[in-house]
């Protein structure tokens, strides 16, 4: 089901709502991203993430324009955000898809289902037939959502610098086509 909101899209799957991230979440967002297993595990999350930081982050992201880059935060009823998943332009011509989820939240299922319900919307909303994505290739679970989320591995490599790591990483590269 998606329900759009002044512009900003409401996305619910059997277990998830997939929503805009508000002001109010800088203090989870900065909890659950803080602890080293999910930052090192992205680019742009530095360990610890102070609460100004993901303030700062979400300021941000309230400007986006919504027809180039999307955030949702991923909220499990009964317990809140539990990550994000986001659409962000790039260098290629397709918007490249990145997330993260709370350490507690592993192995559940729910980052893949909340990549189904994000990428049908932006098929469906967006109109776009080609999503990018890579994971650190030291984190094979994650290359694993994104294979059950209906992408496939390009044969690419890029290294890419993780904040949380303060080093490169081997990141493989994938492509979802609509």
């Amino acid at each position: 089901m998606i329900r759009l909101l002044p512009e900003r899209p409401i996305l619910a799957t059997s277990r998830l709502i997939l929503r805009s991230p508000v002001a109010e979440d800088a203090p989870r967002i900065a909890e659950l991203a803080s602890d080293p297993g999910v930052a090192r595990m992205t680019t742009s999350i530095p360990c610890p993430l102070a609460r100004e930081q993901a303030e700062g982050f979400l300021e941000r992201m309230e400007a986006r324009d919504p027809a180039r880059e999307e955030i949702f935060a991923i909220d499990l009823p009964g317990e809140g955000l539990i990550g994000l998943i986001g659409f962000h332009p790039g260098e290629r011509p397709a918007p490249e898809m990145g997330y993260w989820l709370g350490r507690n939240y592993w192995g559940r299922g729910y980052a893949t289902e909340a990549a189904r319900s994000a990428l049908a919307w932006v098929r469906d909303h967006w109109k776009k037939r080609y999503v990018v994505a890579g994971y650190f290739a030291d984190n094979p679970a994650s290359g694993e959502v994104l294979v059950k989320a209906g992408f496939l591995y390009t044969g690419e490599i890029e290294f890419r610098y993780s904040m949380a790591r303060d080093a490169e990483a081997a990141t493989r590269m994938m492509v979802w086509l609509a």
